[in-house]
C-alpha cells in the first residue's frame, strides 16, 4: 500500500512539475491567443498601421520603442516602415510553449531569400497576450 501511494505521489509530482510549461501541438498553434496576437501584429506591420501595432505590443516593448524613436528622431510612420523592412516574410509558426503568463512562440521565415528561425516572447497583460522581444537569426 505504501509503495503504491509513493508511486502515485511520484507520478503526480512529475506531472505537476511538467505541466506549467506545456508545448502546444504544431497543428493547434494558429488557434491560440498567442498566435492570434502575433498574426495581428504582422497584419499591422504589413499595413503600416502604428495604432494597431501598438495594441499587440507589451508595455515594456512600447517603452523601448518610444525611447528609440526619440533617440533616432523618427515618426511612427518611419518606425513602421523600418519594422516592415526588417521583418521576415512567409512566417510559419512552429512551436509554442506557455508557462503561466509567459509564452515563447517559435517560427520560421525568409529574409532576402534566406531561411530564418525566430522566437517571440509574449506576456499576458490585463488578460491580453502581448508581444515582447523578438529574435531572428539565419537558419543554419
Amino acid at each position: 500500500m505504501r509503495k503504491s501511494n509513493r508511486a502515485l505521489l511520484s507520478l503526480a509530482l512529475g506531472i505537476a512539475l511538467a505541466a506549467p510549461a506545456l508545448a502546444v501541438p504544431a497543428k493547434d498553434i494558429e488557434s491560440t491567443p498567442q498566435a492570434k496576437v502575433y498574426r495581428a501584429n504582422l497584419k499591422a506591420v504589413a499595413a503600416s498601421d502604428f495604432e494597431a501595432y501598438k495594441k499587440t505590443m507589451s508595455s515594456e516593448s512600447l517603452k523601448q520603442m518610444d525611447a528609440q524613436a526619440k533617440e533616432l528622431k523618427k515618426t511612427p510612420k518611419e518606425l513602421m516602415e523600418f519594422v516592415k523592412m526588417m521583418s521576415p516574410t512567409d512566417i510559419k509558426l512552429t512551436d509554442l510553449k506557455v508557462d503561466g503568463k509567459k509564452a515563447t512562440l517559435s517560427m520560421t521565415g525568409k529574409s532576402d531569400g534566406q531561411m530564418m528561425k525566430g522566437t517571440a516572447d509574449l506576456v499576458e497583460e490585463n488578460g491580453q497576450w502581448k508581444i515582447g522581444k523578438q529574435d531572428w537569426s539565419n537558419a543554419k
